[in-house]
């Protein structure tokens, strides 16, 4: 079973009479390559995975922003359509956090937690950190590494972009929404 949907290295997009394109878009649009109901769609079947797969058990959502914003807040409203149609809603818990690990461009090959609760406040707890975009997950796996010396009881994370390029990627997770290769966004 996939894990994640795949966008063709040579996929053309859609025209763009085809949609609902709002109006100070047009003239900067020449074709729609993912659809807006596709992400919508995506979008609630990672919430449905994450209820499965954590569902039960107190989650504290752990948000990496700033692009992660729009994401985690479709996430967690299909999250919460879940919870109020099944026989066991599932405690939710929200925090924001942002990670640098650049300078003007270059990698300064460490991570810097900005915002949110201490981390090791998250001990003992079951974390889902949710982030739009990864590429080569060096930045994300470190922050693994720091949230594992706070001894939480499970940790997941759900991205919704991979971008393959000519980096390396170093990090996968369980949870993938849609994957794609990096020009597609240039």
């Amino acid at each position: 079973m996939a894990s994640f949907l795949q966008i063709a290295d040579d996929e053309k997009g859609h025209e763009l009479e085809l949609f609902c394109v709002p109006k100070h878009y047009e003239n900067d649009l020449e074709r729609v390559i993912i659809p807006h109901g596709l992400i919508k769609d995506r979008t609630e079947r990672l919430a449905r995975d994450i209820i499965r797969d954590m569902g039960g058990h107190h989650i504290v959502a752990l948000c990496v922003l700033k692009g992660g914003y729009k994401f985690f807040a479709d996430l967690l409203d299909f999250i919460q359509v879940l919870n109020q149609n099944c026989d066991k809603s599932v405690p939710l818990t929200v925090d924001f956090i942002r990670l640098k690990s650049y300078c003007n461009d270059e990698s300064t090959n460490s991570v810097k937690v900005i915002g949110g609760d201490e981390l090791s406040s998250l001990t003992g707890k079951n974390v889902l950190i949710v982030e739009d975009i990864v590429e080569t997950g060096r930045t994300m796996k470190t922050l693994l590494a720091l949230l594992e010396e706070c001894n939480p009881k499970m940790v997941k994370v759900v991205r919704f972009y991979i971008l393959i390029s000519a980096k390396k990627i170093y990090f996968w997770t369980e949870l993938e929404g849609l994957c794609c290769q990096r020009q597609l966004f240039n």
